[in-house]
């Protein structure tokens, strides 16, 4: 199990990095997160799980799994959040206030957990936040209980960047239970710059003052290719490679508001060195923007109305005035139409930006699926899409069709997609699109760009690779061992 002295220290991508070493290493092996926080979904058999345990189970050659995640925490507002368990949104659970779930939803984590252990070689279970958190341990169902469920070997990774990193792990080790202590095989230093010797003597003082060695220290990786879970990616992780002589850098900027959903799908513009990725929050970022992208949201009506108040609606529309590059994604679509219609209380009543002439109409049901569908014939400058067979996913409660008086009068919606599942203005400029994942595939990726993002693959072994270097010899394997 990875346990992490804080949010952000670096549970993920290392857990997703321990799938794939011990996959290498012939075992059967399977992620686990108990609960996650995160508007970062993906769509699997049987429902949705949150993004990081998609990747992790890609990561361990298995095929994703809705008890990979049985409790996924989708936040709609501050003080709310979507409750999914076991892949399907539960609304009674949804409605409860979150101490008291805890006790209703454990039976469902720990039959999950059970299966993937009796199934499997090896699972790789990831902690949420931090296992300390002494408001939190009498109803947590993600660190400590599930350790103790498990019988796990425990690594503990901080993020020595931050600072603090020997007080965040001695402090941590101090408020565990004593019986918890027990279960750390090894702390790990995150996130390093500089000479590690430097270091001395605090990890030996630290093992000194807790039984516990420090058995790896990684250095500072920007560029790993892995899709950060929660995070926006900035400037020192965009690729630096030099472009080939002749070519132009394609600016994509990305406009952040405060329900972005699915961030992950554009890590592969981030992996290509012909692509600078940017985040926007006001409307100065956009002043500049080649193509603006507008991505899925978890409350698209509340995220409208930032995006007002922030003036960033002027400077969407006097974007695609000048004739700029705007796609829609999802969330995105419904916001670049003229209305949203929420007759059942999903998202909320809105007036949208008006840059497609559609409307959409929230309903009950959640559409979750897979899917494959081809573009018809785009025009302007999105042609490049016209005809491709792209793959992706749905997740969206909204329906969206063309607004019939705005036809009437001869402003159209052209429906480049069967289903509605995409839609282009008449300048041929604006493209919205309910599917995820347009550029995360290699056809699509190559049509816009004329170039191709590592594969996951290539990803996943660069991170197993990474922490066979840095780890101590004989502790990856010794922590595939049943615990004392």
């Amino acid at each position: 199990m990875v346990l992490g002295t804080t949010s952000g220290a670096g549970k993920s991508w290392l857990t997703t990095a321990l799938c794939r070493w011990h996959a290498r290493q012939g075992l059967k092996v399977a992620p686990f997160k108990a609960q996650n926080m995160s508007n970062n979904a993906r769509v699997v058999e049987g429902g949705e799980i949150g993004s990081a345990q998609y990747f992790q189970a890609l990561a361990a050659n298995a095929t994703p799994d809705v008890r990979m995640n049985p409790l996924l925490l989708k936040p709609e507002r501050d003080t709310h959040s979507q409750v999914v368990l076991m892949g399907k949104v539960s609304e009674s659970l949804s409605a409860l206030p979150w101490r008291g779930r805890s006790e209703k939803v454990w039976p469902q984590v720990a039959q999950a957990l059970d299966g993937l252990r009796a199934e499997n070689d090896v699972v790789v279970i990831e902690g949420a936040g931090s296992p300390a958190e002494i408001n939190l341990m009498g109803s947590d169902i993600v660190n400590l209980r599930v350790a103790r469920h498990a019988d796990a070997r425990c690594l503990l990774v901080t993020d020595i960047d931050r600072g603090g990193a020997f007080a965040h792990l001695y402090g941590t080790w101090a408020l565990l239970p004593v019986e918890d202590r027990a279960r750390l095989a090894g702390f790990v230093l995150n996130k390093f710059r500089g000479d590690a010797a430097l270091l001395a003597p605090a990890p030996e003082m630290l093992k000194d003052m807790t039984g516990i060695p420090t058995v790896a220290t990684l250095p500072m990786w920007w560029q790993h290719g892995l899709p950060e879970e929660d995070g926006l990616f900035d400037d020192r992780m965009s690729p630096t490679q030099p472009l080939p002589t002749g070519a132009r850098r394609e600016d994509v900027t990305v406009v952040v508001y405060p329900r972005i959903s699915n961030l992950d799908e554009f890590q592969p513009l981030k992996n290509i060195s012909g692509v600078r990725l940017r985040w926007a929050r006001s409307a100065a970022d956009l002043a500049d923007a080649g193509t603006l992208i507008l991505p899925g949201s978890k409350h698209t009506s509340s995220d409208l109305a930032w995006l007002r108040a922030q003036g960033l609606d002027q400077a969407i529309a006097a974007h695609a005035a000048r004739g700029g590059r705007v796609l829609g994604v999802c969330g995105g679509l419904q916001m670049l139409g003229e209305a949203l219609i929420d007759p059942h209380g999903v998202d909320g009543n809105a007036p949208g930006l008006g840059l497609l002439p559609v409307v959409t109409r929230f309903e009950r049901d959640k559409t979750v699926r897979h899917r494959t569908a081809s573009f018809g014939a785009l025009r302007g400058p999105w042609s490049a899409l016209s005809g491709i067979a792209v793959q992706g996913y749905e997740i969206h409660h909204g329906q969206t069709l063309a607004h019939t008086a705005m036809a009437a009068a001869g402003a159209h919606a052209h429906a480049v997609m069967d289903d509605g599942l995409a839609w282009q203005n008449d300048a041929g400029n604006v493209l919205g699109i309910y599917l995820h994942g347009l550029f995360e595939d290699a056809a699509a990726l190559h049509a816009l760009f004329g170039a191709a993002s590592p594969t996951l693959d290539s990803v996943f072994d660069g991170l197993a690779d990474y922490i066979e270097r840095h780890f101590d010899a004989g502790v990856l394997r010794s922590l595939a061992l049943q615990a004392p």
